[in-house]
């Protein structure tokens, strides 16, 4: 906790952030697509002389084969919006090239989802402008559809004959019942194929069960990347069709929206793939070297900053990998660490959410946790702060509150301090289940890459104890792991960050 003692002599007042790409990183992410895209080439002709592996796919309907009548095949697109490196537009691709029918792209614009603002509506936005000029320079039908996927898909399947659907996979509740929703409206002869295109290795490959943590899903992973942590063969320009040359109203599209317009878009990113590549770039050259030392100090830039763009699926996380790891005779610990990070960790959370359907919430935590939160559930708490409060950063804790106006501001929250912040929740709310709400809440909001299995595994991590183990048995936190202020100033400057965020000790005032 912060008090007078804690108070270390103010710093100098820093940038927001250090990572915004410049000029030089646009030029150098300008060749890196280049490189990628002959990659590809060098790869395969097409889908067709790929050997794509069946195993990324899930038919999820009764009907198996392309009917003859089919005139058109569709991928909905949602979790991964990108044009290449997409397992599940590559399998929509090759199924319209074997049946020798035109391949269409549907975006279908949700009013709401969850707890995401204007902000993340924005950034969404602007990166399928890119995915539909894409597709266009490709002969790939781009269609805008508005309104939720699972109701206006079957329209436009029956308008356009269409013969088969590909849909993402996203292990949450929302988008699995869409898939379910969809398969019983479609027409019976049209198969629906569900392409896990997030993961490396499918999450139903991964393992068949719920693992305990990272140790026990590591190796069943690491032992598959051989098979499936492969190049990617190119989205090809298509052979059949011709796309209509319409004008899509994305401004239109927005104003459909009922969402919370007073949280403002972030200025540090760049949406869409070029955008998702010219940050992968700047992370190699300029952060990758810093990442294994440093990256659980939040202030130093040595973090990829790639969370947002994996999270909207602007670029592959598969991608990321491959091009990473030709960097690891530099740096070997920064590769390994990244990679455990972005494949093991990130898969690991995919994996909660598939095999627990109370993953955002504290029935989903496992008996230890909720026997320990449950006999520490009536301690007294010094603090008690209310879901306003906490939102606008009104505590006692100025390293809180930094981190609070970091996450308000830029739409993160560096991953070490996260975990901190989502902690004080714990400790400062009356209960658990207040807790993982309001943090959910907070982090869904705001946060570029809320509303997500990592952010919900980050919250349950961090108030319930999944994928961790007990620990020393404290008041509140009962044997969930503790983290505090003075054990944050051993790990880095306390005081640098404060004064980067601005974040102010306020007094504390006992609620009535």
């Amino acid at each position: 906790m912060a008090s007078k003692s804690d108070k270390s002599p103010p710093a100098k007042k820093q940038k927001l952030l250090d990572d915004v790409p410049s000029k030089s990183d646009t030029k150098s992410g300008s060749s890196l697509i280049k490189e990628l895209k002959e990659k590809r080439n060098k790869t395969a002709a097409s889908i067709l002389q790929f050997k794509f592996n069946k195993n990324r796919v899930r038919i999820l309907s009764e009907a198996k084969d392309v009917p003859d009548r089919a005139e058109g095949i569709v991928y909905w697109m949602f979790r991964d919006e990108r044009v290449q490196d997409n397992w599940a537009l590559l399998f929509a691709q090759k199924l319209a090239l074997k049946n020798k029918i035109p391949l269409h792209v549907c975006f279908c614009l949700k009013p709401r989802f969850m707890e995401a603002t204007i902000r993340h509506y924005k950034f969404l936005l602007k990166g399928l402008e890119e995915v539909a000029e894409d597709c266009k320079k490709l002969n790939i039908q781009f269609n805008f559809l508005i309104g939720d996927g699972e109701r206006v898909l079957p329209g436009f399947v029956e308008k356009n004959s269409i013969g088969a659907v590909v849909v993402d996979f996203m292990p949450l509740k929302g988008p699995m019942s869409w898939a379910e929703q969809l398969k019983k409206t479609l027409p019976k002869d049209v198969p629906l194929c569900q392409v896990d295109a997030h993961n490396i290795v499918p999450c139903w490959i991964a393992s068949d069960k719920q693992e305990y943590g990272a140790r026990t899903i590591r190796n069943k992973i690491n032992n598959k990347l051989k098979e499936y942590l492969t190049e990617f063969p190119p989205v090809i320009k298509h052979t059949y069709g011709t796309v209509k040359d319409e004008v899509i109203d994305w401004e239109g599209g927005e104003k459909t929206l009922e969402v919370d317009r007073s949280v403002e878009p972030v200025k540090w990113l760049t949406p869409g793939y070029s955008g998702a590549i010219q940050m992968l770039d700047s992370f190699i050259n300029k952060r990758l070297k810093k990442f294994a030392t440093k990256r659980n100090d939040p202030v130093v830039d040595a973090l990829s900053n790639l969370s947002p763009y994996f999270h909207f699926g602007q670029i592959s996380v598969q991608r990321a990998i491959l091009t990473v790891r030709e960097h690891r005779s530099k740096c070997p610990e920064s590769v390994d660490a990244f990679c455990e990070e972005a494949i093991i960790r990130r898969e690991l959370a995919d994996n909660f959410c598939f095999y627990n359907k109370n993953y955002d919430n504290i029935n989903g935590s496992f008996d230890w946790a909720k026997k320990t939160l449950n006999d520490h559930r009536k301690d007294k708490r010094e603090y008690i702060y209310t879901k306003e409060e906490l939102e606008n950063a009104k505590t006692h804790d100025d390293l809180w509150n930094s981190a609070e106006l970091q996450l308000l501001k830029e739409g993160k929250i560096h991953g070490f301090l996260r975990m901190y912040w989502a902690k004080k929740i714990l400790e400062w709310t009356t209960s658990p289940e207040e807790a993982l709400e309001i943090s959910i809440y907070l982090n869904d909001k705001y946060s570029m890459d809320g509303r997500d299995p990592n952010g919900f595994v980050g919250c349950m991590w961090s108030i319930c104890g999944i994928h961790d183990q007990g620990w020393a048995e404290r008041n509140v936190f009962g044997k969930i792991r503790y983290m505090n202020y003075a054990g944050c100033k051993r790990k880095f400057d306390v005081a640098a960050f404060v004064a980067r965020y601005g974040g102010k000790s306020y007094p504390y005032k006992k609620s009535k």
